[in-house]
């Protein structure tokens, strides 16, 4: 438990979750991650800028007693997710006074997952302010970073933006602003990949809007502080810009070595013509390093044996996954091997779904290729 200061009246309160290993029971969070939470201390009103997942809400408890807070006007949702809103329901009963400020889709699903009263909200729209005495909140809202209700909030007299998930790295470290670029960089693309890529049209929007703020602080919920917003605000412009670097994906699975000789051949190949390529054995490699190298590449070959007259479930699962983030890649080729026969052709490209990309000829193996 630990307080880390802004400055003399700002502070993050949330907690580091040095030991998590999964998320969503999909993601893969090899850093562990953090839950920021932000009390804001105005000369009028006092202010807690999300909360944290209900598994550490005595983090979150310890560190305001440690700050001697006595009471919370307000609490800021920017998003209704466990991780940032679980703890509000506890917050409410320590601080009774409080009430809870978001927009109205957040507020529904408030009441929906943990059911707060009516009365406890104040609700707001896009350009919203409210004062603190000294201080002012602005509220803009981001839907689809990453659910349809997500807001952040500009603090004018900081030039700070709280944007929860938006711009969010699944790290646990001790520090409070970013030390490492590259280590960050890496986090932050890997959550870019597995969160927001399939929202990267509306992500566009929001960032040409937030291009129209002074920004000196940008406080993410998870993941260090960036006191050089510039490296990340550019970061995001790259991953979510039309442009794909000339690389080659290769997710593959091969149960008697056929499709792994297709698969070493075309990746000799590919490196002779100096072209990009990285393999993924499937039943050996983490698929968020996965979705990292989608956010940029410009195409992708499935390298899948039958299994009973369809692809190989890992090959299922990695086409599902390939199809759900939306990347812009431009081609896909399959190569197939087969016993007797099968439908991989087919399964893939439906379950790839109406990505526009160009389907190169598949190649179809029966036996040793």
């Amino acid at each position: 438990m630990a307080v880390r200061k802004l400055n003399e009246r700002v502070f993050e309160v949330g907690a580091i979750d040095w030991d998590r290993k999964l998320f969503d029971e999909l993601v893969h969070l090899p850093d562990g991650t953090s839950y920021n939470a932000y009390i804001i201390r105005g000369s009028e009103k006092t202010v807690l800028i999300d909360t944290v997942d209900p598994t550490k809400e005595n983090v979150l408890v310890e560190n305001l007693k440690s700050l001697n807070i006595n009471k919370i006007d307000y609490i800021i949702s920017n998003h209704a997710e466990q991780d940032h809103s679980g703890a509000i329901p506890l917050i409410l009963k320590l601080y009774p006074g409080s009430k809870v400020i978001t927009n109205q889709k957040c507020k529904n699903m408030l009441v929906d997952h943990l059911e707060i009263n009516d009365d406890k909200f104040i609700i707001i729209n896009d350009k919203d302010t409210v004062s603190l005495g000294d201080k002012t909140l602005e509220f803009r809202l981001t839907p689809w970073v990453h659910w349809p209700e997500t807001m952040i909030t500009y603090l004018q007299e900081d030039k700070m933006f709280f944007t929860c998930d938006f711009f969010g790295a699944h790290r646990a470290a001790s520090n409070l602003y970013v030390s490492s670029e590259p280590k960050v960089y890496f986090g932050a693309k890997r959550y870019y990949a597995e969160i927001m890529m399939p929202f990267r049209k509306q992500i566009e929007k929001h960032l040409q809007m937030i291009g129209e703020y002074e920004v000196d602080f940008i406080c993410p919920s998870h993941g260090p502080v960036y006191d050089k917003p510039k490296f990340i605000i550019d970061a995001y412009k790259d991953w979510v810009s039309p442009g794909v670097r000339n690389k080659v994906l290769i997710p593959y699975v091969s149960m008697h070595g056929s499709t792994k000789l297709m698969v070493e051949r075309l990746t000799d190949l590919l490196m002779e013509k100096g072209i990009a390529v990285k393999p993924f054995n499937l039943t050996t490699s983490d698929l968020g390093e996965f979705a990292m190298e989608l956010v940029d590449a410009a195409t992708v070959v499935f390298g899948a044996p039958i299994v009973l007259t369809g692809a190989h479930p890992l090959l299922v699962y990695a086409s599902y996954f390939t199809g759900a983030l939306r990347p812009k890649i431009k081609n896909v080729g399959i190569l197939t091997s087969y016993g007797w026969g099968g439908k991989a052709l087919e399964q893939i490209k439906s379950l790839i779904g109406p990505l526009k990309i160009e389907y190169f000829e598949p190649i179809q193996v029966k036996g040793k290729p």
